[in-house]
């Protein structure tokens, strides 16, 4: 399960598409349900709901449900900002970026790595950190969109960050070969190792770079954190728009990777 160059240069737009079903949820309009008045246009996001859901079962009050909610929205959110840009700062956002896929010859000349494999930060211990940040940060966003739309973000996310990482191992093992192979079996895939698996590769970190590059998780996380204690969904969604927005603006100021 891997996917094309295609779709990997396209893997932007088809996660907004994604996310943009799930927060509209159509399917239910058409199956006569509510449609979109009855997602979050109405504050019928899964988060509330499902904090009365806890209330009633009696583990806790519904104030208690709600901010063990927002709490989980937060530290997903932030995990996954966090992570990603670990990985980002590492990778180079401009590599995070580009629509192609790459190996370490893509950073700069003063940063290539000898074995061609980037095995700093994150990477010493699991393999794809930006896909897993992303979906740390799917599992937050998905408290803002009615049931149906977020079981089927969490479900089409996983396969597609499933399929992005197959194409892009199976790139890397073409390209690098035994050097990627002996990485590969060292380090593990999506679930990270408690200890180093690698020695470091010598790849200096931008921290600066990889902040501009991942601005829109950033602010997803603020959002949650900023206006979360509203409990008002659709204020947080404003948020998401606006981070959206900022990363549009920073994105011109990402370099692009210059072709060898």
């Amino acid at each position: 399960m891997k996917a094309s160059a295609l779709e990997f240069r396209l893997r932007f737009l088809v996660h907004g598409v994604i996310y943009v079903l799930g927060f509209t949820a159509p399917w239910n309009y058409l199956l006569n349900k509510g449609g979109v008045a009855a997602g979050f246009w109405s504050g019928k996001a899964i988060w509330l709901p499902a904090a009365l859901a806890i209330e009633r079962a009696g583990w806790t009050s519904l104030t208690g449900a709600a901010n063990l909610l927002l709490a989980l929205g937060i530290f997903f959110a932030l995990a996954g900002a966090a992570l990603r840009t670990w990985g980002a700062a590492y990778i180079g956002s401009a590599v995070v970026k580009d629509g192609g896929m790459h190996d370490a010859s893509a950073l700069n000349a003063d940063q290539t790595t000898a074995a061609g494999v980037v095995a700093d930060g994150p990477y010493r211990y699991m393999r794809n950190p930006l896909y897993v940040g992303t979906m740390l940060h799917t599992l937050a966003v998905t408290l803002l969109m009615p049931l149906s739309g977020a079981v089927f973000v969490v479900v089409a996310i996983a396969i597609e960050q499933m399929r992005l990482i197959g194409g892009e191992e199976a790139f890397l093992e073409g390209n690098l070969g035994e050097r990627y192979l002996e990485y590969k079996r060292l380090v593990p895939r999506i679930v990270p190792s408690l200890r180093a698996r690698v020695m470091g590769s010598g790849v200096r970190p931008s921290w600066g770079m990889a902040v501009l590059g991942e601005v829109y998780f950033w602010g997803v996380a603020v959002a949650f954190a900023s206006v979360g204690m509203r409990y008002n969904a659709l204020l947080v969604i404003q948020g998401v728009v606006v981070a959206f927005g900022a990363s549009l603006v920073a994105r011109a100021f990402v370099p692009r990777v210059v072709a060898a």
